[in-house]
């Protein structure tokens, strides 16, 4: 494993993150999800990414449990905050910062996160109530260091701008082969701003592992298939793209790797990445995404990428 600093932090994170959106808590049956984690820190990965809402305080809970007997310092724990939780809260007021952060430690029996991430821009709660919020959640000890997901780069110049406040080590965004839209906006702004990212969806909820192929039934035992995990993988019904990603495989078989290890060197090729989150449900998955650790792409191999995905590449903006 290999590791990179997070921003202005001091927190040096596994460039494989191991996430749990749709999967631990719900989507995945919890002793394939404690093989996961297990076989995370087998390979290395120090760092564990989650939010309250997912499976509405679930995913937290899992976690709370399966790390609970590891000593608290050989893991990086990250969570977020501003979806709707099942007591009616949401959003990134004062109010709801320091009832979630409360709620969010209880769930992950710990005393602190290492990071607090906004999980969208709250357009309802005015910019300054949110960062002196966070602000007093670092200084009470709950967390260390304070991140953001899918905020417009007009907000992170705004944040970063603030006086007296704690400021942003992190951003993630969805970024991948077939996701670009971060390098117009959002990696510049926070370059300037001493940001990393940690980005989500790096393989694309799966449709750039190359097990998804044109004209063939969706995989049964896939993320496309699952009722609780398949709501998002509109991409994996798309037959000129799943076309263009099998024609990614034989750069891959050059290269002596899996499709799932070129599509995460990719992402980790960008310098401001920092790690690239996975959502594994099988602890051979996990092994295989921490293969994607050192391998370097050359420019002939990056461009000729970008010919095979041409205009299946999309550029849209953050989700907030």
């Amino acid at each position: 494993m290999r590791f990179r600093q997070l921003g202005s932090s001091g927190l040096q994170v596994s460039e494989i993150c191991l996430g749990s959106w749709l999967t631990y808590g719900g989507g995945v049956a919890d002793d394939r999800a404690e093989a996961c984690v297990a076989k995370a820190f087998d390979v290395g990965i120090n760092f564990i990414d989650t939010a309250n809402v997912y499976a509405a305080g679930k995913a937290e809970e899992f976690l709370g449990q399966v790390l609970a007997d590891r000593p608290r310092d050989s893991y990086i724990l990250a969570t977020k905050l501003f979806g709707p939780m099942p007591d009616g809260g949401s959003g990134l007021s004062r109010a709801q910062v320091h009832t979630q952060i409360d709620a969010s430690l209880r769930r992950l029996r710990t005393d602190y996160v290492d990071l607090y991430q906004c999980h969208r821009y709250d357009w309802e709660t005015p910019l300054e109530e949110t960062m002196e919020a966070l602000t007093e959640v670092v200084r009470a000890g709950k967390a260390r260091w304070l991140g953001f997901s899918e905020w417009p780069a007009e907000k992170i110049d705004e944040a970063a701008r603030l006086p007296g406040v704690e400021k942003f080590v992190s951003s993630q965004p969805q970024y991948s082969m077939v996701w670009r839209g971060p390098e117009r906006d959002v990696i510049p702004a926070s370059k300037t701003h001493g940001i990393s990212q940690i980005v989500w969806s790096p393989l694309a909820q799966g449709v750039l592992t190359g097990k998804y192929k044109p004209g063939e039934p969706l995989p049964e035992g896939t993320r496309a298939t699952s009722d609780s995990m398949g709501q998002f993988m509109g991409r994996a019904r798309d037959p000129t793209l799943l076309e263009r990603v099998q024609r990614l495989q034989p750069i891959a078989d050059e290269l002596g790797i899996t499709l799932a290890q070129l599509a995460l060197a990719w992402v980790l090729r960008e310098p401001n990445v920092a790690s690239a989150i996975v959502g594994a449900s099988r602890p051979e998955q996990v092994a295989d995404n921490a293969g994607a650790v050192g391998i370097e792409l050359a420019a002939a191999t990056l461009s000729q990428i970008d010919e095979i995905l041409a205009d299946s590449v999309s550029w849209e903006g953050p989700a907030s």
